[in-house]
């Protein structure tokens, strides 16, 4: 392909000097020979150069008030300015430099050092150039890796769960609609500032797909157990109580295996800690209060009201309104008293989502 010619205007009031330029120039450059500022903003209109050569004493406006209009103006201030001057004065030179000028060459200036002195400053423009353009496709590079890398890790999140749902056929949907009631109970949390230095540590991308692994360890868990048409007896309920254990090795192994983990932070507390209680009568610890992880606190409340609205061999579903009132009851020996404010305010919504997923009553 034939290069593109780069463009360059010459801005001088003597009109020897203009041809002498000109003469210069235009086996090289596609030049614009110009006699005064004015005439300078008048083709600026019409041509966007590559390069402005500009005299420094000129009448009317000189060349230090135009640089300052052009690097004033957005669509100019990027275009190099080299200054052409008969004056051998060094506070004007620093001035010109001051005011943006790349390079100041004096008059009468030879032919070969105007040229070098330009294609220099041109070099140096389309380096710029060359390098953002390799910051800003590594940028969107990097961009498109890290977003690959959050699908595949919210892909490994919704697929884990998806089998621990398979095998646990007495909660359809109970793993959406807990992710969906811990959306609304931090929305609120963030609303409202409530816990906000805890969650500022958070990673907001993976704490809402995090719940979903919250009983990955009933994978371990045998299906007479797990899908048993009853309620369980004492010896079967501590080895349901075994998932917990089970799902933080296997979350931990997991983490274990890859360099890119932290995406698992969240589901190992969630996954370690939600059937924890406030007043430490929990499992599998058995902590207490504030000692608990607050992912934990959270599922707890989304956990607990979903199993009670949700029918099971054992029992009936209570309703919306019984089960918001266990919740609300419950606060300071279950749960957190101040999750479960926030779960009074966002009660309504929680409950419509409920109903909207339909594998409960």
């Amino acid at each position: 392909m034939e290069n593109i010619r780069k463009k360059i205007i010459i801005v001088d009031d003597n009109k020897a000097s203009l041809t002498v330029g000109r003469n210069m120039l235009k086996t090289f450059y596609e030049s614009y020979p110009v006699s005064s500022a004015a005439k300078l903003f008048e083709i600026l209109e019409k041509v966007v150069p590559d390069l402005i050569l500009l005299d420094v004493e000129m009448p009317e406006t000189d060349g230090f008030e135009t640089i300052k209009k052009l690097k004033a103006d957005p669509r100019f201030g990027e275009i190099p300015v080299i200054f052409l001057t008969s004056k051998d004065d060094e506070d004007s030179e620093m001035k010109g430099f001051d005011l943006g000028a790349v390079d100041y060459i004096y008059k009468p200036f030879s032919g070969p050092l105007l040229l070098k002195r330009i294609t220099n400053h041109l070099l140096i423009v389309q380096q710029k150039k060359d390098l953002k353009d390799y910051a800003d496709n590594l940028e969107m590079k990097v961009r498109k890796k890290t977003m690959e890398v959050f699908n595949l890790q919210t892909a490994v999140l919704a697929t884990v769960s998806d089998l621990v749902e398979f095998r646990d056929k007495l909660t359809g949907g109970h793993i959406e609609r807990t992710q969906l009631y811990l959306q609304a109970l931090i929305n609120k949390m963030v609303e409202k500032g409530i816990y906000a230095d805890e969650m500022s540590k958070w990673d907001m991308d993976f704490i809402l797909p995090s719940a979903q692994l919250h009983d990955v360890g009933k994978i371990a868990i045998s299906d007479n157990i797990l899908n048993k048409p009853g309620k369980l007896d004492m010896d079967e309920f501590e080895i349901m109580k075994t998932h917990v254990d089970a799902g933080v090795d296997a979350i931990e192994h997991i983490m274990g295996e890859t360099a890119e983990h932290a995406f698992l932070h969240h589901a190992l507390l969630i996954a370690g800690t939600h059937h924890e209680k406030w007043d430490g009568s929990g499992y599998p610890v058995g902590l207490k209060g504030q000692d608990i992880p607050i992912e934990g606190r959270l599922m707890a409340i989304a956990d607990v009201f979903d199993a009670l609205i949700s029918v099971r061999p054992y029992k009936k579903a209570f309703t919306h309104e019984e089960a918001c009132k266990i919740i609300e009851d419950s606060s300071g020996s279950h749960f957190d008293p101040v999750l479960v404010e926030v779960f009074r305010d966002v009660k309504d919504e929680i409950c419509a989502i409920a109903r909207k997923i339909q594998d409960v009553v």
